[in-house]
């Protein structure tokens, strides 16, 4: 069994104390962002992951860096990656919500979504495969658009966690119809097949939607917490 640990937050305070934590690589990343609402996401993803990374090696958070070489380019800009560490880590947020999930020995992909947007045809036709389009197609202005979303999200953690994103076409994927539990029915990519892969819905809160992607044909369980940063917890 593979256990997906996924935790919450809303976005913390822009402190001193917080960008300490991040290396200099990092710190132009955070300080590319226009938007201080990005600066504080951005910023958060990184203190809490090297947080509970830390806890869980038995590392300062200070001490706790990562490689986010992309893959097309090798600049820093890419998903983090712990060297010589098995341990796989996803990121994503949105609007006040930033999430984190971490497995050991696997690769995996987190997405989370604000629940705004209206599902209309046109995104339909550019995020749902024939299949998903007609499972849809009977449902409610407001069950399209919360199934549009456990679509979209379970798309984006697959994607994310074969690390090709938008290069695996979004239509190429099948995904369980809505109301059945999540998971891959069908894939055109060779990078995702059903029998390796697991899928969840999150309960990220309301007005949110979001799913984990982990790329493994063992069984998956998942379990989710809310976390804030403790300044004991920081030590550099």
């Amino acid at each position: 069994m593979i256990t997906c640990a996924v935790w919450w937050a809303v976005p913390v305070d822009d402190t001193a104390e917080h960008r300490g934590l991040l290396t200099d690589v990092e710190r132009d990343r955070y300080s590319a962002y226009r938007k201080s609402d990005d600066r504080r996401r951005f910023l958060t993803g990184r203190v809490m992951a090297k947080t509970l990374i830390g806890e869980r090696l038995g590392t300062p958070a200070a001490d706790v860096v990562f490689d986010a070489a992309c893959d097309d380019c090798d600049k820093q800009h890419g998903p983090p990656r712990i060297p010589g560490s098995t341990l796989r880590l996803s990121i994503s947020h949105a609007g006040d919500r930033v999430g984190l999930a971490l497995t050991d020995g696997a690769e995996l992909g987190l997405d989370v979504e604000a629940t705004t947007r209206h599902a209309d045809d046109g995104l339909l036709d550019y995020a749902l495969s024939d299949a998903e389009r007609a499972a849809v197609a009977g449902l409610a202005d407001g069950d399209r658009t919360r199934a549009f979303f456990r679509y979209w999200t379970g798309k984006e953690a697959l994607m994310k966690a074969t690390g090709k994103g938008l290069r695996i076409g979004l239509t190429s994927l099948t995904l369980s119809e809505p109301g059945e539990p999540a998971r891959l029915v069908a894939s055109e990519s060779p990078a995702l097949d059903p029998a390796t892969t697991r899928l969840a819905s999150l309960r990220p809160g309301d007005g949110y939607d979001a799913s984990v992607a982990v790329l493994t044909g063992e069984e998956l369980e998942i379990t989710e917490h809310w976390w804030s940063p403790r300044p004991a917890a920081l030590g550099h």
